[in-house]
């Protein structure tokens, strides 16, 4: 069987922010840009990497979600517990330099883990974690 990732989705709570985020602060490309307002869902990737996309979709559009489990989804979100993505480069303390240079939302430094990887962290404008590991 032959399988590859294609997409991951990510919840946006702002798609003009998330959209500056991922294209100006991350490099990626635009690839769809669907929708309008609230009800916007855009899919962006790194350039080299045509067959890998992040899709941002509005955070809750769900119509049962109830205001409860909608405040608790929004809170998980800010804290950067919601949802998260791992990206790979191949000089991390370089990729940290450019992102927190660009004003990124920074977490943790890079910094070599036990468990054997180099990495660092920041958050998305809708509070989504992601880690940039150092690529072997």
């Amino acid at each position: 069987m032959n399988v590859s990732i294609n997409a991951s989705f990510l919840p946006h709570t702002d798609a003009e922010s998330s959209l500056a985020f991922y294209r100006d602060v991350l490099g990626f490309e635009v690839r769809l840009d669907v929708g309008s307002g609230q009800m916007r869902w855009l899919t962006v990737g790194p350039e080299d990497q045509p067959d890998t996309s992040i899709v941002l979709t509005p955070a809750i559009t769900d119509p049962t979600v109830s205001d409860a489990e909608r405040t608790a989804i929004e809170s998980l979100m800010a804290k950067g517990s919601y949802a998260a993505v791992v990206l790979a480069s191949t000089d991390v303390d370089e990729a940290f330099a450019e992102v927190e240079a660009r004003g990124a939302d920074i977490v943790q430094e890079p910094m070599d883990q036990p468990y054997g990887l180099r990495d660092f962290a920041l958050r998305d404008p809708a509070g989504n974690m992601i880690r940039v590991q150092q690529r072997a």
